[in-house]
């Protein structure tokens, strides 16, 4: 059994600052139409802080190499959990599909750049279903009292997954139905959105997704008054198009 990650990993955590181990498949569970939950065993400190994300080396559909990045759901002892939408053909929703437990996978971590902002009062998270994970885990780290608002759109009704959180903590969720809309179009986040009066005091937006839809949205918060530093974007897909080689989409904005 080789535990230890490849050169290309080893080189890459060196530039970023950051770990590269291997880590052992504890299972791999269907949770809801789009979403697998995957739970890897090894070293917990890949996970970073809430907000964060992790990289693995997954093959392609040709054999090649890639990297595929998810946010962490959760950390519990020696494990972390990741939620990660299956619902398509992708080199990372077909290895969530096929994982076993004992399967060894190379992962490079924490990466990310948006942790919870403990400065504010109230925190608003937006965006699809690949966001929930994330938006569960930073909002679990909330002290009370405090507010947390999810907007999130679904393509099933069984992606509607709740979560627990500390009593004393207001909690509203909202849940929209794509109903047949494009991925890429933002009119039902906006809709909810636009439900949405924005609580008194300080608070910060969220806006995890579909590349064009967190950037409409991220222009309609704008618009309603909420300082851009008040903000966080983090495409993590885009419509039509395969994530580059390193697990994120093209910031070409065409």
């Amino acid at each position: 059994m080789n535990l230890t990650p490849d050169a290309s990993s080893i080189e890459l955590a060196r530039r970023l600052d950051v770990r590269a181990r291997v880590c052992t498949v504890v299972s791999s569970t269907p949770i809801s139409t789009s979403l697998h939950e995957v739970v890897l065993s090894g070293d917990v400190e890949l996970a970073g802080v809430p907000g964060n994300d992790l990289m693995i080396r997954v093959k392609d559909d040709t054999g090649k190499f890639v990297r595929r990045r998810y946010s962490v759901r959760g950390v519990d002892a020696d494990q972390i959990t990741l939620w990660v939408v299956s619902a398509h053909n992708g080199p990372g929703a077909v290895w969530a599909r096929t994982a076993s437990p004992g399967d060894l996978i190379d992962v490079v971590g924490p990466r990310g750049k948006i942790p919870l902002d403990t400065h504010a009062d109230w925190h608003v998270f937006v965006g699809d279903v690949s966001g929930l994970g994330s938006f569960y885990r930073l909002a679990q780290s909330i002290e009370v009292p405090g507010r947390a608002i999810f907007i999130v759109e679904l393509d099933h009704d069984d992606d509607a997954l709740t979560a627990d959180f500390d009593e004393g903590l207001g909690v509203t969720g909202i849940f929209v139905d794509r109903d047949g809309r494009s991925p890429s179009d933002p009119a039902g986040l906006l809709s909810g959105l636009a439900a949405f009066a924005f609580p008194p005091d300080q608070g910060h937006a969220y806006l995890f997704g579909e590349f064009k839809v967190t950037k409409v949205l991220r222009e309609a918060l704008l618009d309603r008054g909420l300082e851009d530093e008040r903000i966080s974007r983090k495409a993590f897909w885009r419509a039509g198009r395969v994530n580059a080689e390193n697990g994120e989409p093209e910031k070409t904005e065409d």
